[in-house]
């Protein structure tokens, strides 16, 4: 679904919400964590408000921004303004990509594997543009290892994509590293805290993939 076919509600609300949900303290630790070590040119799939700016090291020298959100974007507006970073949005569908091969020493990708149409098509399109010995960083939520839990996720997935701008409970985003040619050099799976209700919700993984050869 295309940018103009989007519903007002995915167009106005989510982005509003997303920022909401995914700006809290516990999250910023993990985004702090995720954005550890990156250096020189980095592209971000799924910039939206400019979560992850304050915690880019100093070795970044440019970042490169896809973001399908207007909403999302004009609400980077203070975030972009108060770094020096040079910041360029480059597209807005991180499944195609106006890049060269080999065009970035790093990727940086934050909440948005769960709601990419087709995220193994566009977690190849990364390893493209992605140099030899480069590094994609990865904070996703999805699929709990809980057998419970997963049954809720899958119950609920369906009114989760409706409401969330076509968010998925239930990827894997390790699997789908692996199936878009990386490695996992590291990873770590945990609950956020909160009460276990929230559980279906709440399941992270953070990751680093190396571009196999």
């Amino acid at each position: 679904m295309s940018a103009l076919e989007t519903s007002w509600w995915e167009r106005r609300v989510v982005p509003r919400l997303v920022e909401v949900a995914l700006g809290s303290g516990q999250i910023k630790k993990l985004r702090a964590q995720t954005c550890a070590g990156l250096s020189g040119r980095v592209l971000e799939i799924g910039f939206g408000s400019g979560l992850n700016l304050p915690f880019l090291p100093a070795d970044v020298t440019s970042l490169d921004a896809v973001e399908p959100s207007e909403v999302g974007w004009e609400r980077s507006v203070a975030a972009r303004t108060d770094t020096a970073l040079r910041i360029d949005r480059i597209g807005l569908d991180g499944r195609d990509l106006a890049a060269d091969d080999d065009s970035y020493d790093a990727v940086l990708c934050t909440f948005s594997l769960c709601t990419i149409p087709d995220p193994t098509l566009a977690v190849a399109e990364l390893r493209r543009v992605l140099r030899p010995g480069g590094a994609f960083h990865v904070l996703e939520h999805g699929l709990s290892p809980d057998a419970g839990v997963a049954r809720w996720q899958h119950r609920l997935d369906p009114i989760e994509r409706r409401v969330a701008g076509g968010c998925h409970l239930t990827r894997d985003p390790l699997a789908l590293l692996c199936a878009g040619g990386f490695t996992v050099r590291e990873s770590e799976q945990r609950y956020l805290p909160g009460p276990r209700i929230g559980r279906p919700w709440a399941y992270c993984y953070r990751a680093i993939g190396l571009p196999e050869d």
